[in-house]
């Protein structure tokens, strides 16, 4: 039996995914490092190994991961009060800022400065999904072996950037696998 997650002050909730949408620029796969941060590294309210499944999972359902994520978290680890607080956390700030930012836009675009804003935040965003990449690299290596792994990225890159399977279906399709493969038996190994 797997431990259960320890259970998270509403208040803690709050501010950690107020955090996440007032620094998620660059919208849901820019906030996913920022998430493991806030869930993983400061609080503990999962390990990476639940992460990645969230993740996963999460990428496999229709619509924004931005509000799946906080809202399966919220709910884990404070039940229906913490899944509405989440999500309620993470979304606020980015709609107040979006419009703060988009007026801001409308009226400016033309002053140099505010152009080169939006572009600084995408070497940022790189950085951070690189620093999440390389994390994940490291997890999947120990858990299936360098060659497992990266064959694995092989084959699930060709199937979703050359033939154009949407990667909802390439990450499902491994959860079937791995649901159906046979276990072996105690004697096997």
């Amino acid at each position: 039996m797997t431990p259960q997650p320890p259970e998270a002050p509403l208040s803690a909730l709050l501010w950690a995914f107020t955090r996440i949408g007032l620094l998620g620029f660059g919208g849901g796969p820019a906030m996913i490092p920022l998430v493991q941060q806030e869930v993983v590294k400061r609080h503990g309210w999962l390990n990476d190994e639940e992460f990645a499944d969230v993740l996963a999972i999460g990428n496999t359902l229709p619509g924004p991961i931005a509000t799946k994520m906080p809202g399966y978290i919220g709910y884990r680890v404070a039940g229906v009060a913490g899944c509405v607080i989440a999500v309620t956390a993470v979304i606020l700030p980015m709609v107040v800022a979006m419009i703060a930012l988009l007026t801001l836009f409308s009226n400016y675009r033309h002053v140099t400065w505010i152009h080169g804003m939006g572009q600084a935040v995408v070497p940022v965003v790189m950085v951070m999904m690189g620093q999440l990449t390389m994390d994940f690299w490291n997890k999947s290596r120990l858990a299936l072996g360098w060659a497992m792994s990266l064959a694995t990225a092989v084959v699930a890159g060709a199937l979703i950037y050359l033939l154009g399977i949407h990667p909802g279906w390439v990450i499902g399709g491994i959860l079937a696998a791995a649901l159906l493969r046979p276990t072996p038996k105690r004697g096997d190994a």
